[in-house]
């Protein structure tokens, strides 16, 4: 990128937040910070009225505006991608305020950026599996829990618990956003259980932004929760292989059981799963029987050999007798 256009670069970045450190404008464009002080330099003696606080970083003073910014056909061709994956990776308050944004978009492209567009989108599809979700989940609440994040209001819910099937009532006070497991999950301060907890966004119903403040300084963050949670902690990985035969089989259930990943290999199909407790997943692994090959842990080949001698035991003994 040459100066021209890495001190526009620049300027965008400035008027997108409010305060930019030299340190992230210098990882943006792999530049020094000396580079960096000279650019901020050259922008303000070209008039750029640009502000500094100690220790913090830079801004544009209040008032100064950029002209309308303009896209090329390669970033309008990455905002169409965003919004193809938007569509089906998220709920649908999300997916509305999405689509208005959309077409805010469009409008200010140039006409061969629109036609790049209009070329590109009838050819670009992102597929996901079946929607299965409940009628008493009505996932539409990503907004108000970005509402509640960016504000710092508690947040009251219903949330039915997979583990033993009951909702209840919970206040929680959210953390952070994330996304794995083919489900997004709201991370935070649960008050019933006194701990940081994680809750599935499309298991949330009734849901209500209390005129109640929080303090997230109170907390452990939530990055440093799922580091720990994905390390293990809560999550235990198991790895499995069954038959190209059966696989389709599967079906909606394998992302109920914590599938993580999922590849084809010579004589089958690999599965990556992160659960909390195997005895669910044993019990369902014994559904397929000798078409299943469990790769690890011991312990849950362990699990499983020993539900299927409870079951031998129990329907021998009931021929027995």
């Amino acid at each position: 990128m040459n100066r021209i256009d890495r001190l526009s670069a620049i300027l965008i970045q400035l008027q997108s937040k409010k305060v930019v450190t030299a340190q992230h404008i210098a990882d943006r464009f792999e530049i020094s910070l000396r580079t960096v002080y000279r650019d901020i330099r050259a922008l303000e003696e070209a008039g750029v009225p640009i502000g500094a606080e100690a220790g913090k970083g830079y801004f544009l003073m209040e008032g100064y505006n950029l002209p309308p910014v303009s896209f090329t056909k390669e970033e309008a061709g990455a905002i169409l991608m965003a919004s193809k994956l938007a569509e089906k990776h998220t709920d649908k308050s999300i997916q509305q305020h999405f689509e208005e944004a959309m077409y805010k978009i469009k409008a200010v492209l140039k006409i061969q950026e629109k036609d790049y567009l209009e070329n590109l989108e009838q050819n670009i599809e992102v597929l996901q599996r079946p929607s299965m979700t409940a009628e008493q989940f009505p996932d539409h609440f990503l907004s108000d829990i970005q509402s509640s994040l960016a504000h710092k209001k508690v947040l009251s819910f219903e949330y039915f618990s997979n583990y033993n099937g009951q909702y209840n009532t919970r206040q929680v006070e959210p953390l952070g956003l994330c996304y794995y497991g083919s489900h997004w999950h709201m991370i935070g301060f649960c008050r019933m259980r006194q701990d940081l907890r994680d809750f599935r966004t499309d298991r949330i119903t009734k849901l209500r932004v209390l005129d109640e403040y929080y303090d997230p300084g109170n907390h452990q963050s939530y990055q440093e929760y799922l580091k720990t949670f994905m390390q293990g902690t809560d999550l235990k990985e198991s790895r499995i292989k069954v038959s190209k035969r059966i696989a389709h089989f599967l079906g909606e259930q394998k992302y109920y059981f914590g599938l993580a990943e999922e590849k084809e290999v010579s004589d089958g199909v690999e599965l990556k799963f992160m659960t909390s407790s195997f005895r669910g997943l044993s019990r369902w692994l014994l559904m397929f029987g000798s078409e299943v090959s469990i790769i690890s842990p011991e312990a849950l080949k362990e699990d499983v050999q020993k539900l299927a001698k409870e079951a031998f035991d129990h329907h021998h003994s009931s021929q027995i007798a």
